[in-house]
């Protein structure tokens, strides 16, 4: 099946997920809603088989509004060596870039999961979670859910502790593989405990990337959203984690791109870095 507008692609999808789904085969849907809706749907849906059209027309669909969106390459994003004249070491290694992360055509980018590992099913909600989902498609949900359901064959009450790292194919997304990583909680005071928790996030994800060759990493500020770790802290811990490993794995990096999407951490970032 072709089509030959973005938007004839989109009521396609939006009745085919409506049709999926026993609570919403009748839901009317407004024209300039359109878009809204299709990715609602897509964030409510559990992970289950699809059709290989569907994945098709899903898949046109977003590569084109990835492309429309603007992809980011490694190439136009300045190092701190470049952009703040920085002389710390790996100067021309490290980046601040300010946007949205599923722009980057890097090697992987970092989603903050949850202990679910399944993205966020609260519609069109503001987390880095959900916006990879939403731009990656349906299948990343569904890869996610059969590494939970292996790990749960093992044992049935399994969730994804804090600090590991796994890797999955990015699909529709620019960059190559997501790195997923469950960052802490902090429910009361941070504490020790919490910090390293956050130090193990960045380690994991580094880890996981060297062993499979992936040259550029953009992170984004693990934890500082829902999960209430203090910004400042965060973005210490970050950058004193990655220099590490860096001075530990010189060769084996090209990149890392600390990806903000706030002001207070772009400003937090620049701050660390120039001190």
């Amino acid at each position: 099946m072709n089509f030959e507008t973005q938007n004839d692609r989109l009521q396609w999808i939006i009745q085919e997920l409506c049709n999926d789904s026993t609570d919403y085969k009748d839901l009317k849907v407004r024209r300039e809603d359109r878009r809204k809706i299709m990715r609602s749907l897509m964030n409510i849906r559990m992970p289950k088989p699809v059709s290989k059209e569907f994945l098709k027309i899903q898949d046109e669909f977003l590569k084109q509004e990835s492309i429309e969106k603007g992809i980011k390459k490694l190439d136009n994003i300045p190092t701190i060596k470049e952009e703040y004249h920085s002389n710390r070491p790996f100067a021309d290694k490290i980046s601040i870039w300010k946007g949205d992360i599923t722009r980057l055509q890097v090697d992987a980018i970092v989603n903050a999961a949850n202990s679910q590992m399944l993205g966020c099913f609260v519609p069109c909600h503001g987390c880095i979670d959900n916006a990879i989902h939403s731009a990656a498609g349906i299948q990343l949900r569904e890869e996610c859910s059969q590494y939970m359901q292996s790990k749960r064959n093992e044992n049935r009450n399994y969730e994804e502790p804090t600090g590991k790292a796994i890797l999955t194919q990015a699909y529709n997304l620019p960059c190559r593989y997501v790195l997923h990583t469950v960052g802490p909680i902090v429910t009361n005071q941070l504490n020790d405990a919490l910090r390293e928790d956050l130090r193990s996030c960045y380690r994991s994800c580094m880890d996981v990337a060297i062993k499979h060759e992936l040259r550029s990493i953009a992170f984004c500020c693990i934890s500082t959203g829902e999960f209430r770790f203090p910004n400042d802290e965060a973005a210490k811990i970050a950058i004193e984690v990655i220099e590490d490993k860096l001075y530990e794995f010189p060769d084996k990096i090209d990149r890392i791109i600390f990806n903000v999407f706030k002001d207070i951490d772009l400003e937090l970032y620049v701050k660390e870095i120039l001190e």
